[in-house]
């Protein structure tokens, strides 16, 4: 948890599993919550979160339709997308799914490219698989998302950049740096501003 709480107070996004959001809410200070998980699972918030800066988007982590199952959709993105604008930055957010490693990162994914719309997407990639090497973010989400910020594909693309993920039930708490740079001369596009 020490790269948790060293970002406390700052403009940095947590994501976590179901299991962690009571303590890391506590531990991080995010003052607001985005749950990407299923209705059935939907956690209640945190009593140091108000209501309104809780985002519950009810989905299951699929990519494809399936019976009794709910989809990522367009309003899903949308919301998400508008949820995260709306965030002061004053403090962090916190994002989470069941298990933290695919609808989870997706958000995170999506709330960088936009909050930084003039940094490379595979860039902002990089980023996140510095920060946990369990993300493999769901791409139907993901896909949604690249079509309402109109990056043309190439946050899809910059999945594939990622690298190899590690197989696990679940991540490890990580955070990530919610602002980058686009890149300059010098190319040290992969530091956070």
């Amino acid at each position: 948890m020490e790269q948790t709480m060293r970002s406390r107070g700052t403009a940095a996004i947590h994501v976590c599993a179901l299991r962690h959001v009571p303590d890391m809410a506590v531990e991080t200070g995010a003052l607001h919550l985005v749950s990407v998980i299923d209705a059935a699972l939907q956690p209640a918030t945190p009593a140091s979160i108000p209501q309104h800066r809780h985002l519950k988007l009810d989905m299951h982590d699929i990519v494809e339709a399936w019976p009794g199952h709910t989809l990522p959709s367009v309003e899903h993105a949308t919301r998400l997308i508008e949820f995260v604008q709306g965030w002061d930055k004053k403090a962090p957010l916190l994002i989470h799914c069941f298990a933290g490693i695919s609808r989870s990162t997706a958000a995170a994914f999506i709330t960088l490219c936009a909050l930084n719309p003039d940094a490379p997407e595979e860039v902002i990639a990089r980023a996140l698989r510095r920060s946990s090497d369990t993300a493999v973010p769901n791409r139907r989400f993901v896909a949604l998302a690249d079509e309402l910020l109109r990056r043309e594909g190439r946050m899809l693309a910059a999945l594939n950049g990622m690298g190899p993920n590690r197989t696990a039930y679940e991540c490890i708490p990580f955070s990530v740096a919610a602002h980058h740079r686009c890149q300059t001369e010098t190319g040290d596009a992969d530091r956070a501003a």
